[in-house]
């Protein structure tokens, strides 16, 4: 479906932080109009429709699916939920945002391209951090040889917590454990740099539950490139990451996903820093997926160049077999 209006009309499934978030930005784009919002109940889809001034309300997923008024719909629910919210959405007719983890597994997520492909239907993995202004240009200089070839990739994300048993991030039926909520950042930065690795060789700690508290992987490259990701929800980490490279190195001083500013270190070369430009927003918008979504959708296409769906499913396929070697599976899971 070829979006030509004006403003881009969007649905929201689910109710919880990610999508007060994205809905608080969409309402500040001029483009863009949140006609839409449904909840597994109604009085919690109610109260988030006030809350942004969202003309209809849904008590339940399908009724928001069957909409055709919504020209596409953000899915914020738990990365458990996905392939169900999701798949519904599609099956539907409607072009989706995902968020991330895009599923929990590269299966599901298989599932989820060729129905959005089988239908004609735009699917994007939220990965926000592939939008940012700042990142792109960080990619475009190593794609351009300004630290010469990649050697290594470090990029760590945790949270101090503590998270009781009852927390999403420790409930198995969730999906919960620090991999598929934190992990997946490094791992897609990692990946935007290098690509799907040929190796890979992870350790955890588990908790009483059985999903990861904290991970460590080492993904190895054919290249002889090396990336060395962590993920932890019982430690808050400086979430840095580093790109060095034979010529030079890239390091980002704190959020690597959503950066201020990163330093770029040549060899024989004064130190460059490179700052993210004040009328892009805070360091926290959202906004630069949104806009790359409706960008797409008023083209005719039907995934993101920026975030394009060979690449989610290579990420799921690292968090799987990540998972295989530290013993993380859940409930009910086909792979």
């Amino acid at each position: 479906m070829t979006v030509t209006e004006n403003r881009v009309r969007w649905g929201v499934l689910a109710t919880g932080g990610i999508a007060a978030a994205f809905t608080a930005d969409l309402v500040d784009l001029p483009d863009a109009q949140v006609v839409a919002v449904a909840s597994r109940t109604r009085a919690s889809a109610e109260a988030f429709a006030e809350r942004f001034g969202i003309p209809r309300a849904y008590g339940d997923w399908e009724a928001l699916a069957r909409d055709e008024d919504i020209d596409v719909v953000y899915v914020a629910t738990p990365h458990a939920a996905h392939r169900a919210a999701a798949g519904l959405c599609l099956e539907a007719g409607r072009n989706v945002l995902c968020e991330k983890a895009f599923t929990l597994n590269a299966g599901e997520a298989r599932e989820l391209v060729a129905l959005a492909r089988e239908r004609g239907s735009f699917l994007m993995e939220a990965m926000w951090m592939y939008c940012n202004p700042l990142v792109r240009r960080l990619k475009a200089l190593v794609e351009d040889g300004a630290i010469g070839e990649v050697r290594t990739v470090q990029a760590d994300f945790g949270l101090s917590g503590p998270f009781p048993p009852s927390h999403r991030l420790r409930d198995p039926a969730q999906g919960g454990g620090a991999l598929l909520d934190l992990g997946v950042y490094p791992v897609s930065f990692a990946q935007l740099l290098l690509g799907e690795p040929s190796d890979i060789a992870a350790r955890a700690v588990l908790s009483d539950e059985g999903v990861d508290l904290q991970t460590g992987a080492l993904l190895s490259w054919e290249s002889g490139a090396l990336a060395s990701v962590h993920c932890s929800v019982v430690g808050g980490t400086g979430t840095t990451a580093s790109v060095t490279g034979s010529a030079g190195r890239i390091d980002i001083p704190d959020g690597f996903f959503h950066p201020d500013r990163f330093v770029l270190h040549r060899d024989g070369r004064a130190p460059e820093e490179f700052a993210a430009d004040p009328a892009d927003g805070p360091r926290t918008s959202l906004r630069h997926e949104a806009k790359e979504v409706m960008r797409a959708l008023r083209a005719g296409e039907t995934e993101s160049p920026l975030v394009p769906l060979d690449g989610t499913l290579a990420v799921m396929r690292t968090l799987d077999a990540i998972r295989d070697r530290i013993g993380v599976h859940y409930p009910g899971e086909a792979r």
